[in-house]
C-alpha cells in the first residue's frame, strides 16, 4: 500500500472508529448468542438479532472477530492496522459469498439481505480505518507523502 498515508493526524480518531467497530461486532454476538440459545449452530430458522439473520455460528464468529479486532487496536504499532485490513478483507468476502446463498441451503450463517448489507458496511469501516491508521517513523512518513505527490 505505497499510497497509504503514514502518521495520519486523524490516526486517533481512525483508531476509536475501529474499536466502535470491534464493540459493535461483540455487541451483535452477544444477542445473537442469546437470540439462538438452544439452536444448532448452523441452523437456518430464521432467528434475528438487531435486525439481521443470524445463528450460532455467526454469532460466535462476530463475537471472536470483535475481540480480536479490540486487541488490535489496544496493542496498536499497527497491529491494527493489519488486523483491521485483514478483517474488512475477509468481512468484505463473506457478505459477498452470503449474499451469493442467499435463498440457497448453503446459507450456513443464516444471512438475510440486511445481514449482508450491515456486515459489508462493517468491512468498508475497518478497511477505512487500516488505510488511515498506520504509524511510522518521519523518515516513511515523508517517503510516503512523496510517493503520493508523485502520482
Amino acid at each position: 500500500m505505497a499510497h497509504t498515508p503514514v502518521n495520519h493526524p486523524a490516526r486517533p480518531i481512525y483508531r476509536a472508529i475501529g474499536a466502535l467497530t470491534g464493540l459493535y461486532l461483540i455487541v451483535f454476538g452477544v444477542f445473537g448468542l442469546v437470540a439462538n440459545s438452544g439452536n444448532e449452530a448452523f441452523a437456518q430458522d430464521g432467528t434475528r438479532a438487531l435486525g439481521q439473520g443470524t445463528n450460532l455460528g455467526f454469532a460466535v464468529l462476530c463475537v471472536a472477530l470483535g475481540v480480536v479486532i479490540i486487541v488490535g487496536v489496544v496493542l496498536g504499532r499497527n497491529v491494527d492496522v493489519a488486523i483491521d485490513q485483514a478483517s474488512a478483507y475477509g468481512l468484505l468476502v463473506l457478505s459477498l459469498a452470503g449474499l451469493a446463498v442467499l435463498r440457497t441451503d448453503a446459507n450456513i450463517f443464516n444471512f438475510t439481505m440486511s445481514t449482508c448489507v450491515v456486515i459489508m458496511i462493517v468491512g468498508l469501516v475497518l478497511l477505512m480505518t487500516a488505510m488511515y491508521g498506520k504509524t511510522g517513523t518521519a523518515e516513511e512518513a515523508e517517503a510516503a507523502e512523496r510517493a503520493r505527490l508523485v502520482h
